[in-house]
């Protein structure tokens, strides 16, 4: 099951790939992938995403995370 959601408190946008335990961890600049045992990419984490966002995406963003916890792709 793919999910991404928003987590406007630490600012930081979470994609999920898969239900897998995470085992592990790699810091890439401002991205933080997390893998299983298996190396299996797990969930990717983006810090500081409303940094890189326009004051317009950032108002529909939030508009989108009121009506929606997580969004499912």
């Amino acid at each position: 099951m793919n999910k991404i959601h928003y987590s406007p408190d630490v600012d930081a946008l979470l994609i999920e790939l898969n239900n897998n335990p995470i085992a592990y961890a790699e810091e890439e600049g401002k991205t933080i992938l997390h893998y299983s045992e298996d190396d299996q990419l797990v969930l990717i984490e983006i810090l500081d995403f409303g940094c890189s966002l326009s004051e317009d995406a950032r108002q529909e963003l939030a508009k989108s995370i009121s009506s929606s916890e997580s969004i499912k792709i």
